[in-house]
């Protein structure tokens, strides 16, 4: 089979498609056949080194497909099952790939493979930020960074289907367009606009309760005097670079703020938490909620170019790897 691997961390060249043996699935396991795969930021992570793993490794945590063979002891699935998963292990990036039984969860009908693939580790981070981590209410005002990316567009969607008014940030006036497209109540635009200052005028002077930042060491600061007093900065990512050196005294100045960090794993930490939230992503993609459309679509043998364009924020909306 095909397979990506890589050796050494760094760059998008670091990325090389290689030859492997079909695996075989051990007890507790079932061999998948990739139909589409996912393209996310965490890859780049992993591939430059900055959430470290063991070499050599495939990358890529998200993939859709059909279920080849089982082995020893699963008995909840079987060939021909359609499955998909979205918080790893790595080894996505891959025609074919064993994985514990337990990490993967049924596609339901009328949910088409790619789709699943471009959407279902995404919608599952805006389902655990928006509903668990901080559980946003109807007629709250948030902010998001990045509303015109990947996860962004579905964050969008699925906080208007709550009630809440969303204030995006974006980066040039073709990605604000795509936002305000997917019903953003208010684009900043974060090269020409002061963010916090346009949060401020836009919220009455007020803040907003919570701000969601991908983004990472660009806009922490920013996003911290986006808040109200006593407000609540989840950062989930770190597009620009990892927060270092935080002062925890800021809080306190700027209002008595919370931050956390938090990561899909945790949760989605058990099969039952995979079941119960991923069924609630699925209800909402297929009764309409949530428009997921598929932007970029590359070949495996191209994923260099897929990592070079995701890291200079050329891609909108989802991407898929086809095997």
């Amino acid at each position: 089979m095909k397979a990506v691997q890589v050796s050494r961390t760094g760059g998008p060249e670091v990325l090389e498609l290689v030859d492997l043996p079909t695996p075989t699935p051990a007890p507790g396991e079932i061999l998948v056949r990739h139909t589409a795969i996912g393209l996310n930021f965490i890859d780049t992570y992993h591939r430059s080194g900055l959430y470290p793993l063991p070499l050599p490794f495939t990358p890529g945590q998200e993939g859709a497909g059909v279920v080849e063979a089982v082995g020893e002891g699963v008995t909840h699935l079987a060939k021909g099952d359609r499955v998909a998963y979205a918080w790893g292990p790595v080894g996505a990036y891959a025609e074919y790939r064993t994985i514990a039984a337990d990490r993967v969860v049924k596609l339901p009908e009328g949910l088409d493979d790619r789709i699943a693939a471009a959407s279902l580790l995404k919608a599952c981070t805006v389902e655990y930020l928006v509903c668990r981590t901080y559980p946003v209410k109807a007629g709250e005002t948030v902010l998001w960074h990045a509303a015109a990316g990947g996860v962004g567009l579905l964050a969008v969607q699925w906080l208007k289907s709550i009630g809440a008014t969303v204030i995006g940030t974006a980066g040039s006036p073709e990605k604000a367009a795509l936002a305000r497209a997917h019903d953003c109540d208010h684009v900043i635009l974060y090269r020409e606009e002061d963010v916090a200052t346009r949060v401020k005028e836009l919220t009455g002077g007020r803040g907003v309760p919570v701000v969601f930042d991908s983004v990472g060491k660009d806009t922490f600061e920013a996003s911290l005097n986006c808040l109200q007093p006593r407000g609540l900065m989840v950062s989930f990512g770190n597009a620009s670079g990892p927060v270092t050196g935080v002062d925890l005294g800021i809080l306190s100045t700027k209002g008595s703020l919370y931050v956390t960090r938090p990561t899909l794993i945790h949760y989605y930490a058990t099969p039952e938490e995979r079941e119960r939230y991923c069924a609630q992503v699925f209800g909402k993609i297929l009764n309409g909620e949530l428009k997921v459309e598929i932007e970029q679509t590359f070949k495996l043998a191209d994923i260099a170019e897929a990592h070079r364009a995701l890291a200079a924020r050329k891609t909108t909306g989802c991407t898929i790897i086809e095997p």
